[in-house]
């Protein structure tokens, strides 16, 4: 399980640890927050193509998916 602190999610860096499409490395590239500043809106952004997806930020927790930073 990856430890995420939500206020410092902005601009991370990910690994899909299962790549489709020859997209492994990602960015957070925007968050929206609620007025109690819980995190409502994630957007991930494809290193290679800048293709963007919305998720579910807690997803990222996962390790079986997802690996902190930029891995080979």
């Amino acid at each position: 399980m990856n430890k995420i602190n939500p206020k410092k999610l902005l601009h991370s860096k990910w690994t899909a640890v299962s790549p489709k499409d020859n997209e492994k490395h990602f960015m957070v590239s925007d968050l929206e927050y609620d007025q109690d500043d819980f995190v409502i809106k994630c957007v991930i952004e494809a290193v290679l193509t800048n293709k963007k997806q919305e998720i579910n930020w807690q997803d990222l927790k996962n390790s079986e998916n997802w690996s902190h930073g930029w891995q080979k």
